[in-house]
């Protein structure tokens, strides 16, 4: 293996697959990252076993050949060089020489035949979309998916794809958001249930015009534009059914300013109990007003102006889980809908131009006199 590389584009390459590497492992190869010269360029790939990427990074290469080096170090060293060329070629089967300028480094990896292969998914009847689409989706609602290892359902997001639309819903069974956009030529309709930790890859690695295919085997799922392919397991298992505890009947609606909510809610919320967060929300007429008491702690009280349409009402909410929702709510004004002090509260983004529909759910605490 010998190859010329610029240190940008080696350095690129390698933070993009660095992420994919697990900081502890029991396997030594997977601490490692796959560097193979090919036709194409540098081939640098990834894996955790459940996660694995892959790019290609331009170079002028003059011999073929792969090894698999130490992420870490390797990441560390070309930080570290000038803006140079990076010449590097094999010195045997697993040790490589780097040279930039002056300076002068010896690795040894690992045979790259110990890496693991990618997994076997076929884009022969892809779904074609961009990838602006499903970040988009990302951005809004994977931050929602529960981090509890009791319900592991609820670890993932789910993505349902259909001819006409894309959604994707996430939830820890106390807040929930929903997404979905029109999309066109769309293919067969199917069921996804995705690592947060791999929809965070492809938010990260491909940009919002790249044209991605998305492709599914049994339990994998595969994203490849030109350069880049991310491949992650799949979460296997009923998605609990979330249509069931979206309310359509709250009858109680209030538009509200964000940064004013937002705002109230930070202010009253430092005297919220550390265990309940709990902070309690009266809504009546032209005023919404916050009230927090923690025995052994104090009290707080608060207001803001709001339009309300509806009886007065008293009910409690988690006030982490509401500053969660508010802050990826798109707009400066909030449509929140209300029923009653036990049943779950919407809030939607009011005036918002995006052809997609957001909506985000939470469950109201009990109120403690």
């Amino acid at each position: 293996m010998k190859f010329t590389i610029t240190r940008d584009q080696f350095q690129q390459g390698l933070l993009a697959v660095a992420s994919s590497v697990p900081t502890r492992t029991t396997l030594p190869v997977l601490s490692n990252i796959l560097v193979e010269a090919t036709d194409e360029g540098i081939h640098l790939a990834g894996t955790d076993l459940d996660i694995a990427v892959s790019i290609v990074v331009p170079a002028d290469v003059e011999e073929h050949g792969a090894v698999t080096l130490p992420a870490k170090k390797l990441v560390e060293i070309v930080r570290e060089l000038p803006t140079a060329a990076i010449k590097v070629s094999s010195a045997g089967e697993q040790r490589i020489t780097l040279e930039c300028g002056p300076s002068r480094f010896k690795l040894l990896g690992i045979s790259r035949d110990e890496f693991p292969s990618f997994p076997a998914v076929s884009f022969d009847d892809a779904w074609k979309m961009t990838c602006g689409d499903i970040q988009n989706l990302i951005n809004h609602v994977a931050f929602a998916a529960s981090t509890e290892e009791s319900r592991p359902i609820l670890n993932g997001v789910l993505w349902e794809m259909r001819k006409d639309m894309m959604r994707m819903v996430a939830t820890n069974g106390h807040r929930l958001a929903k997404m979905e956009i029109p999309v066109s030529g769309g293919s067969t309709a199917t069921d996804l249930i995705v690592p947060p930790k791999a929809l965070e890859q492809i938010r990260r690695l491909f940009g919002p015009a790249d044209e991605v295919d998305v492709a599914r085997s049994d339990n994998h799922l595969g994203f490849r534009s030109r350069k880049t392919l991310v491949y992650t397991r799949l979460i296997e298992g009923p998605y609990p059914n979330y249509d069931q505890v979206i309310p359509t009947d709250n009858d109680k609606i209030a538009t509200i300013n964000r940064q004013s909510l937002t705002a109230a809610i930070r202010r009253v919320g430092v005297v919220a109990s550390d265990q309940t967060h709990r902070v309690r929300l009266s809504f009546s007429g032209g005023t919404l007003k916050f009230s927090v008491n923690t025995p052994d702690l104090g009290e707080a009280h608060d207001e803001i102006s709001v339009t309300y349409d509806g009886e007065p009402l008293e009910i409690g909410f988690n006030a982490t889980y509401l500053l969660e929702l508010l802050k990826y709510l798109p707009t400066d004004e909030v449509r929140f809908t209300l029923k009653a002090p036990e049943r779950a509260a919407t809030l939607e983004p009011v005036g918002w131009d995006d052809p997609a529909s957001y909506l985000c759910l939470v469950m109201p605490l009990r109120l403690v006199d």
